[in-house]
């Protein structure tokens, strides 16, 4: 008789329901490449569940019903709905708490705390009213939006003996822990309970719902061992560090299917590794719709971020300040911190001819700008995962990154990229150089190109991890 695994994945956002950051990504991707890896010995049976945000969209959502959760003794009426993504139940929690904030994030802490209190807590209770009896053996959360549903499955099954769930949370980004929740965490009856984080973290939900968790799982490897440490660790590295094989790391996927030079409509000139020739028409393509002069042999750096100083755009524009007579040129693609975007705009007036600056979000040119672009530039102070260093080298863009996170993971320096230590732009400027001395010679490129684009970035390499890890924790339990 086949084994069947049941999994409850939640998250803040999915594509195609909605999508705000790089999470909307993974959780509209990775628990469809779960479910594609059943096989007739074993069937794995993942559903998602979101909050019913308004701007969400879905096709054919039925009502599941309506049931209630307490808070501080009065019953806070749920509206689940179900609707169908490439056959995986998708189940939408809906309820005051989460319309009250509008936006899937809002400025307001205290909004957002009971909004994802109220859905985590809700998502728990949610299996108890489905059309069948399914429950499921593992629970996986994503960052601190969901913490409180690891949370409350761990003391739900000290207080009231309910079955032992497998939890698992992943990490997208450590810093952001949410709110002091504690007022609202006993709001909805549950103990504050007795940990062994420090005092600060014991109110919060992230550190809560990593203390909880069975498992905890950074979005690349060396993210997971970055972590661990004072810098990165955000003052949780001694109890992170306590909790030894527990945590770990496994590199987040790409949907290919998506990213896919061959077939993406937003290219002037599709291409793949075997027509390699194809791509130097997007290249010029892509300099007249900027207005920066055609030339095939000047290096064409890119970069498509968010200005922050996270991404260490601030070094992009002193590298390409202290290169003004190497031969190249740049665009730059982003919003965010006025500062940022204000000195991006100021290099573009410094060198009209060399620099062009857009900053807005525009999926579209940002898909021209990797399949054009020469060099993809990316040398992030921290960097958990990161996408676009894979977007470009599919596309045939040669990434340079700092040795951080999951860009130490994906790009090896002097076979699919350049790779740097230091957070200067003095090293940034040399790895620049470097690449430019190899963009001379047309067969190394190429061959630097073409091991990129062969690179596997599909998310059933890191969708077999999970279901390892899962196994293994049901194994224990």
């Amino acid at each position: 008789m086949p084994q069947t695994i049941n999994i409850l994945f939640l998250a803040s956002e999915a594509e195609p329901f909605i999508k705000v950051g790089g999470l909307g990504d993974v959780a509209g991707s990775l628990p469809r490449a779960l479910r594609a890896l059943s096989t007739e010995d074993l069937k794995l049976d993942v559903r998602l569940v979101l909050p019913h945000h308004p701007a969400v969209k879905a096709e054919s959502l039925k009502p599941l019903g309506m049931f209630s959760i307490l808070r501080n003794g009065v019953e806070i009426q749920v509206e689940a709905s179900e609707t169908v993504l490439n056959g995986m139940p998708v189940y939408l929690i809906g309820g005051e708490p989460i319309r009250a904030s509008g936006s899937v994030y809002s400025l307001n802490s205290a909004l957002d705390a009971e909004k994802y209190a109220f859905f985590s807590l809700a998502a728990l209770e949610l299996v108890n009213h489905t059309r069948s009896d399914w429950q499921p053996d593992v629970l996986h959360g994503n960052d601190w939006h969901t913490a409180l549903s690891m949370y409350g499955s761990l003391t739900k099954r000290w207080e009231e003996g309910t079955r032992h769930v497998a939890s698992v949370i992943t990490l997208h980004n450590l810093p952001f822990m949410g709110p002091d929740a504690s007022a609202i965490i006993e709001s909805y009856g549950l103990k504050l309970a007795q940990t062994d984080l420090p005092e600060w973290a014991r109110v919060m939900p992230l550190p809560l719902g990593l203390w909880a968790s069975d498992a905890i799982v950074a979005v690349s490897p060396t993210y997971g061992r970055e972590i661990l440490t004072p810098e990165f660790g955000c003052g949780l590295d001694e109890f992170l560090n306590s909790r030894g094989e527990a945590v770990s790391g496994i590199l987040n996927g790409l949907d290919v299917d998506s990213f896919d030079p061959a077939v993406d409509p937003a290219l002037g000139a599709n291409f793949d590794i075997l027509s390699l020739e194809k791509r130097a028409g997007n290249k010029a393509l892509l300099q007249e719709r900027l207005g920066l002069p055609r030339d095939p042999e000047t290096p064409l750096l890119a970069t498509v971020s968010r200005m922050d100083i996270q991404k260490g755009i601030d070094m992009v524009f002193s590298a390409l300040k202290m290169m003004k007579k190497t031969k190249w040129q740049a665009v730059i693609l982003g919003t965010g911190d006025p500062k940022l975007e204000a000195a991006a705009m100021k290099l573009q007036e410094e060198l009209p001819d060399r620099v062009k600056v857009e900053t807005r979000y525009d999926a579209g040119l940002a898909r021209q700008i990797y399949a054009g672009s020469d060099m993809f530039l990316m040398p992030s102070r921290y960097e958990p995962c990161g996408l676009s260093q894979m977007i470009a080298m599919r596309y045939g863009c040669v990434p340079i990154v700092r040795a951080a996170g999951g860009l130490n993971d994906t790009v090896k320096h002097g076979v699919t990229g350049f790779v740097f230590e230091k957070a200067h732009h003095m090293a940034l400027a040399a790895a620049i150089k470097s690449a430019i001395k190899v963009f001379a010679e047309r067969e190394k490129w190429q061959s630097l190109q073409r091991a990129g684009m062969a690179q596997d970035f599909s998310w059933e390499n890191s969708a077999r991890k999970y279901l390892e890890l899962y196994q293994s924790l049901l194994k224990k339990a």
